[in-house]
């Protein structure tokens, strides 16, 4: 082999193994009021790490308060409506007309320190566009894991029930008074799909893995929420800063006594 031939074929394989190069994970900094949060954003849910590089990007989150904290639970954020809110006035219903198409992920779980995306009661489990929440959560028992387990496989049984397509004149009704805000109609088709559900038995029941188990008995989270909520990312730096918000006072809304606001947040740069 001639020596230009071996130099074009070592610069060959340096190029292949270089566009393999795993590229590192997107990390945003949360400049909060009551201290800096570093988020990692996960690569197994690019729907959801994309929209959120693009909000950043564009300061839709600068100024934005945390409008719901709960004390063992978490914190959410993500409302722009809460930018220029008066003391006291209900948030949570604001953000982009569009959602994020659901990205559960097995692996991804509800652990201390995770990133989820907020919903309303949408039967894809469709993700509201900035809405998010970060876990602050307790640490679980084998009593209480189990507690969840059942919890999980009631609401899998109603998504499997109404999307099933043998149902989906109940759906399409469902959807139908969503939209339309008719809250009469809603509870009802809502009703509907919790009787069914609990009789319904085409999908494979949910449990956690052992490892999941374990973390969630000694670090702690919101195990509840597995398998209905995107987790897209976790806090890698400043969950001091989770408890100190988790910690305000609240009003009955859970919404702080005093402004907990995102000064700015911004991708880090490595």
């Amino acid at each position: 082999m001639s020596h230009f031939k071996y130099l074009v074929l070592i610069l060959g394989l340096l190029y292949a193994c270089s566009s393999q190069k795993k590229q590192k994970p997107v990390k945003i900094e949360l400049a909060t009021s009551y201290g800096n949060v570093i988020l990692e954003l996960s690569d197994e849910t690019p729907l959801h790490r994309d929209n959120f590089v693009k909000l950043t990007n564009e300061g839709y989150f600068d100024g934005m308060l945390f409008h719901r904290v709960i004390n063992g639970f978490g914190i959410q954020s993500g409302d722009p409506d809460s930018k220029t809110a008066k003391p006291g006035e209900a948030l949570g219903n604001g953000g982009p007309v569009y959602t994020i198409p659901a990205e559960i992920n097995t692996e991804l779980f509800h652990k201390r320190g995770a990133l989820n995306a907020a919903r309303d009661n949408n039967p894809d489990r469709a993700s509201a566009g900035s809405q998010f929440f970060i876990v602050q959560g307790k640490v679980q028992t084998d009593s209480t894991l189990e507690r969840s387990e059942k919890r999980i496989n009631n609401w899998l049984a109603e998504y499997y029930f109404v999307n099933d397509p043998t149902n989906k004149a109940i759906r399409d009704s469902f959807e139908t008074a969503m939209k339309a805000e008719n809250e009469q109609a809603y509870m009802k088709w809502a009703d509907s799909i919790q009787s069914g559900g609990k009789s319904y038995t085409n999908f494979e029941r949910y449990s956690y893995p052992e490892a999941h188990r374990e973390v969630y008995k000694t670090i702690g989270g919101a195990p509840h929420l597995d398998q209905n909520y995107t987790v897209f990312g976790e806090v890698i730096e400043g969950m001091n800063i989770v408890d100190s918000i988790a910690a305000q006072p609240v009003d009955s809304l859970d919404r702080p006594l005093n402004d907990v606001r995102i000064i700015t947040a911004r991708i880090v740069e490595e």
